[in-house]
């Protein structure tokens, strides 16, 4: 429930500020999806890798998507800098100072392993890199963040378990398994068994579903996966049954607005169907999914969104802050710090 705060006394011209300024939890971010074209270059240059474009600015302007798919062509094109455990560790470290800027408490990072394995880069050299920034974001910035191992939907479940066995000995650096890449065609039940089996290992389990996928997807998520959390989720908008269950469950979505009108999923951020998510009670939430290559970081998607709704307040803005945090995995006592933060700004604020 919220707290006793009269949202409808904070003055709108004081939501950008709030919006800005307010703690929060990004639960769905691509460590590989913040690599932004300037570093992409300074990585080819130490790594001795020639990139098929001549700047910076003409990498940018190949950021023309048309779906998902034309995305991740020039997704994994970009990652082949990434080949010293350095580079994972700058990667990672280039992200969380801009996460701290837009005042994230919490990142629970999404990394690709597969895509660096596959080009022989060993599981430990990206896992020791990314480990290696989030512990200094820990201590000079004040960012609780940890790792999230996702398999690639569009390769097999035996590729999956291949990458969980390499991923074995740094468990302790795991915090849970994701599902990305290719989402049509590949339904959440062709990976029940590795699931399964990260659930006996302890790792907790999210999975992108309902993004360009059916409804049906996320349906598959819940029931064969065993999720915590849903990815993406939007077309749960389009199945009032599943809004139910979903609602009454409180299982979140990690929803990234700017994400879904790059890729075409939703036309424009006024038509997005997050108000709907909200009104029917579900723990919906605000990420920047791949912010190098969708326009935005989190406080950016904030912005953005609130300025394409008016009908947007104060009380829509403490309430996706404060689904993050419930969404997070973290335990029930640090959350409450950060609750308690997030409450005493907004009091703050009515006047």
């Amino acid at each position: 429930m919220p707290p006793p705060i009269d949202f409808d006394r904070i003055p709108r011209d004081q939501l950008p500020w709030l919006l800005r300024k307010m703690p929060k939890a990004e639960l769905h971010i691509h460590i590989e999806g913040t690599l932004e074209p300037e570093l992409i270059f300074t990585l080819a240059q130490r790594n001795g890798v020639n990139l098929a474009y001549p700047g910076v600015e003409a990498l940018r302007e190949a950021y023309a998507f048309t779906n998902l798919q034309s995305f991740l062509d020039i997704y994994y094109a970009g990652t082949s800098v990434l080949r010293q455990e350095q580079d994972f560790c700058d990667m990672a470290w280039d992200y969380l100072e801009k996460a701290a800027a837009d005042h994230v408490v919490r990142a629970e990072i999404f990394f690709d392993p597969q895509t660096h394995t596959e080009r022989g880069v060993s599981i430990g050299t990206v896992i020791r890199g990314l480990r290696r920034a989030c512990q200094r974001a820990n201590s000079e910035l004040g960012v609780s963040a940890d790792l999230i191992l996702c398999f690639l939907r569009h390769l097999s479940e035996d590729a999956a378990f291949e990458t969980l066995g390499q991923a074995l000995p740094y468990r302790e650096h795991i915090i849970g398994v994701g599902l990305d890449s290719s989402e049509i065609g590949h339904p959440p039940e062709k990976f029940a068994r590795v699931y399964a089996r990260c659930r006996e290992l302890g790792l907790n389990a999210v999975a992108h579903a309902g993004e360009e996928g059916p409804p049906a997807y996320i349906s598959g998520a819940l029931d064969m996966l065993e999720v915590q959390r849903i990815d993406h989720g939007v077309r749960s908008a389009d199945d009032p049954e599943l809004l139910q269950r979903l609602a009454a469950s409180r299982l979140p979505l990690t929803v990234c607005p700017l994400s879904n009108v790059k890729l075409r999923v939703c036309r424009t951020l006024a038509e997005h169907p997050l108000p709907a998510l909200l009104s029917a009670g579900l723990c919906a939430t605000v990420n920047s999914d791949d912010p190098a290559y969708f326009g935005g970081y989190i406080n950016d998607n904030f912005l953005a969104l609130f300025e394409a709704l008016p009908q947007w307040g104060a009380r829509e803005a403490w309430q996706l802050a404060s689904n993050s945090f419930e969404a997070s995995f973290v335990p029930p006592a640090q959350k409450a710090i950060w609750q308690a933060e997030l409450d005493r700004l907004f009091a703050a604020a009515v006047v």
